[in-house]
Order: C-alpha cells, then sequence, then structure tokens
C-alpha cells in the first residue's frame, strides 16, 4: 500500500493556492492564498462551505447536502457573496483522516477571474496549464497597452502634420490650402456663411521702402487684428502675398459684414511701429453670402474678388457687398476712402 503524502500547510499552499481544508463538518479551516484573495480580505476561516458556497453540481435533494457524498465528485460551487465567481473542484479526505480537502480551479471564468481579482502569476500554481493563458493574456495585454500608446503618437504626429500642412507659417493663420478644403466642406453641407476678401492697401510700399522685414511684421499685425476682430469659429485665410480671406459660418446678414469689415480696416489703419519708422497700411473688403446649396465654391470666391475689385475703383480703403442687380455690383456700405491714400506709407517716429 502506497503511504500517505502528509503535506505541512506552506507546501499546500504553494502546490494548491486555491484549496481550503473542511472539518468533517464543512467549517473551513484553511485557505489557499489565491482562494483568501478571492474574498478581498474577508476571512473565510470558521465559515460554514455552504455559507460561503452556493452548489451548483452535483445536484442534491436536501437543504444541507452531506460532504460525503461529494468526496471524489466533481464540483461546481459559486460564491454567494459578490463578485459570485464559480469555481470547479475536487473533494478527498486527507492523509489524516479527519479533515477533508477541497482543491479548485477558475476553468472557463478564468478571464474574468483575472480581471475581477487582479490575479497574477503568482497566484497560480506553477504547474497550473491555465498560467500558459495567464502568460499570453499579459502578453496581450502589454501589447494592446502599447499599441494604444504608439496609435495615439500617431494621431498626435498626424494631427500635428495636418496642422502645418494647413497652416501659414508667418501668420499662424490658415493657409490657400486650408481655405479651399474649408470652403469646399461649408459648401458641400449646405450652410449658409458669409466671405470677406481682404487686401492689404500700400502694402507693397512698405516692403519697397522698408524692406521684407518691416512687409513681415505688418503681416502679423494684420493677422492679429483679424484674430482679435472675429469669432473662433470664423476661418481666417492668408490666401498669399497681402491677401486674407474670412470665412464665417452662419453669417448672411448683409449689415453686419459691412459692421465688420468696417472694424477691420480701421484698425488695420492705425499706424504700425517698426523699429523708429511707423508704417501706414489701409484695407479693401470684399463681401459676398452664401445661403447654403447651389453655389460652387469657385463661384463664391469669384464673387468675394469682383466685390474686392470694386472697392479698389472706388478708392481703396472701403468695403463692397456683392450683389447682383443686372450684372452690376451695388455697394450699400458708403465709406470714405482711407485718409492718405496717394501719401507715403512710413513716417519717422518723433
Amino acid at each position: 500500500m502506497t503511504p500517505p503524502v502528509i503535506l505541512g500547510a506552506g507546501d499546500g499552499d504553494a502546490l494548491m493556492p486555491l484549496h481550503m481544508r473542511l472539518s468533517p463538518c464543512g467549517t473551513i479551516l484553511h485557505t489557499g492564498p489565491t482562494l483568501a484573495k478571492l474574498r478581498k480580505g474577508s476571512t473565510l476561516v470558521g465559515r460554514k462551505l455552504f455559507d460561503v458556497f452556493r452548489l451548483r453540481r452535483p445536484h442534491l435533494t436536501g437543504a444541507s447536502p452531506q460532504l460525503a457524498r461529494l468526496i471524489r465528485q466533481r464540483l461546481q460551487v459559486q460564491f454567494r457573496e459578490p463578485p459570485e465567481t464559480s469555481l470547479n473542484g475536487l473533494m478527498v479526505t486527507d492523509a489524516t483522516g479527519e479533515s477533508l480537502l477541497v482543491n479548485f480551479s477558475f476553468g472557463t471564468g478564468l478571464v474574468d477571474a483575472i480581471r475581477d481579482y487582479d490575479l497574477h502569476l503568482p497566484d497560480f500554481a506553477a504547474t497550473d496549464p491555465s498560467i500558459e493563458m495567464l502568460y499570453l493574456i499579459e502578453a496581450n495585454a502589454t501589447v494592446l497597452d502599447e499599441w494604444r500608446r504608439l496609435n495615439l503618437r500617431l494621431q498626435s504626429a498626424k494631427m500635428e502634420a495636418e496642422k502645418q500642412a494647413y497652416t501659414d507659417t508667418l501668420t499662424g493663420l490658415r493657409n490657400r490650402r486650408a481655405l479651399d478644403h474649408v470652403l469646399g466642406r461649408l459648401v458641400d453641407a449646405g450652410e449658409p456663411f458669409g466671405v470677406i476678401h481682404l487686401d492689404l492697401d500700400f502694402f507693397k510700399q512698405v516692403n519697397d521702402t522698408l524692406g521684407h522685414a518691416a512687409g513681415d511684421h505688418v503681416l502679423q499685425v494684420a493677422a492679429k487684428v483679424m484674430v482679435q476682430t472675429t469669432r473662433a469659429q470664423d476661418t481666417l485665410i492668408r490666401a498669399g502675398g497681402d491677401e486674407f480671406v474670412i470665412l464665417l459660418p452662419g453669417t448672411v446678414d448683409h449689415g453686419h459684414l459691412l459692421r465688420l469689415a468696417e472694424r477691420l480696416i480701421e484698425r488695420l489703419e492705425v499706424p504700425i511701429p517698426f523699429g523708429d519708422d511707423l508704417c501706414r497700411i489701409s484695407g479693401s473688403a470684399g463681401i459676398t453670402v452664401c445661403h447654403g446649396g447651389g453655389k460652387p465654391a469657385d463661384a463664391v470666391l469669384q464673387e468675394a474678388d469682383e466685390a474686392l475689385y470694386a472697392s479698389k475703383a472706388r478708392g481703396r480703403g472701403c468695403a463692397t457687398m456683392y450683389r447682383a442687380v443686372k450684372g452690376a455690383k451695388v455697394a450699400p456700405f458708403e465709406r470714405k476712402p482711407a485718409k492718405g491714400d496717394d501719401g507715403p506709407t512710413t513716417a519717422a517716429s518723433g
């Protein structure tokens, strides 16, 4: 006869971290470390087996199943308290014959148990076949985490690249490529919007007199004026050189657009310091509106462009609203040309 194997408590815990020892009447005498962890600190020792677990298999009649009928049978139990994890088990009599030993496993509930109880490799016996699955789960989680981080970096890089592709580096406004994109989107969506095509008057004289550094400074100040005068939802575009386009979603009121253009022109006429000199510019504006649908993007820009030429023809320093009346463009906004249209663009400070 094979002699019985006697295990110390520490050996049993290492070999079977999900086991428990029971008295013959079903009182829990000892639990393995992982089984104790499943109850998150609440002790199981001293409680009755079927006060802790609900017996699901085998199906036995009677309010209190007899432990003797469960020895060497495949068991399935479920915690009565949440999380109501199910365990598979086998009960045997220990070598002393004075207690019962039940060893459990998670079975198909392994993945849920790992998530619910934050289990790791040390919580399983080294010979447990589920440990291989745990390796795969942890490796998969590591790969997914790294993939998410990489994806976030790629998304950030993509957003930054797109931002740079649509941004004018000198002024920080959107560029011509962004104009085509945003205008096309507004037209395709059938949204009403207004357009102000703004050109800086006397900008060439500033460049010719004081150089390109002064010209760049004037463009940056003009861009700042536009940002301060418009709304956050408006799109400000440097279309090229000293030409700017402002797209105003939801704004089609002629009076409002003309007043906005007037404020822009008035602020642009404030002399701009550059070193010991003052740069004097003004602005001419052409305005049109699109009430949504039926008008292609290039036609919208053509209308704003024609209105701008009308402002230039009237003496600059003014705004013209595009309105087709038998082929003619009329300007309901009567504003006198800016002072010094033919005057110098710079003056010595002091």
